[in-house]
């Protein structure tokens, strides 16, 4: 695939690009602030972009904001958001539009390789790829506790598989249950959270991350 990275730190960001460029893709470009990654996607739309939160010139949310107008501007680039915290704000943001090619991991990902790479594939094929440790915090901030006190312990379970962008043949696998059970628990919890379902993957988990971002 073709990628343009946006990292600050010089270390990292060549890093990426040795690990990128040694599994066969296509680097156009790596930068370190948000400035010059929006100029490299003006120029020549990646792919992916992959981008730190935190980057020149105050180091608090400018690679989240690129983000965000990224997916205004070329809805068809996806973006996986690279960083060591969860910025709530314009994550939620993030999260609660079309979902997409979207991902979020934290940094500490980055190092288990197959993680990070897998997480790739899913957002250039159009899926999403949530870091669980970001679902769980959002899971806290929300304001509709009861709503969530409503879910049965494996109906938790699937949630927060939802959330992490997995598909129901993936959830049976990791939660050892059959994928119609899956999909018996994943209707109960759109009717307990008080969603309108759709159909497809990527409309269960936007209605998942819409309700997290409430």
């Amino acid at each position: 695939m073709r990628l343009i990275l946006a990292e600050d730190s010089t270390l990292l960001r060549e890093g990426l690009v040795r690990l990128l460029t040694e599994e066969g893709h296509e680097v156009l470009a790596a930068v370190g602030n948000a400035e010059l990654l929006l100029k490299a996607v003006a120029e020549d739309p990646p792919d992916v972009v992959v981008a730190d939160v935190r980057m020149p010139p105050t180091h608090t949310d400018e690679g989240l904001r690129a983000a965000l107008e990224i997916r205004e501007r070329w809805p068809r680039v996806g973006v996986l958001v690279l960083s060591q915290y969860v910025e709530k704000r314009y994550t939620t943001e993030l999260l609660t539009g079309e979902t997409e090619g979207v991902g979020y991991l934290l940094k500490d990902r980055v190092v288990q390789v197959d993680e990070f790479l897998d997480a790739l594939e899913r957002v250039a094929a159009g899926h999403a790829a949530f870091d669980p440790e970001v679902v769980r915090q959002l899971l806290g901030r929300t304001t509709h506790s009861d709503l969530l006190a409503r879910l049965t312990v494996r109906e938790r379970d699937v949630l927060a598989e939802m959330a992490q962008g997995h598909t129901n043949a993936a959830i049976a696998r990791r939660l050892h249950i059959s994928q119609s059970a899956v999909e018996k628990h994943t209707n109960a919890i759109f009717d307990k959270l008080e969603l309108t379902g759709g159909e497809g993957y990527s409309r269960r988990v936007l209605a998942v991350l819409r309700y997290l971002g409430s």
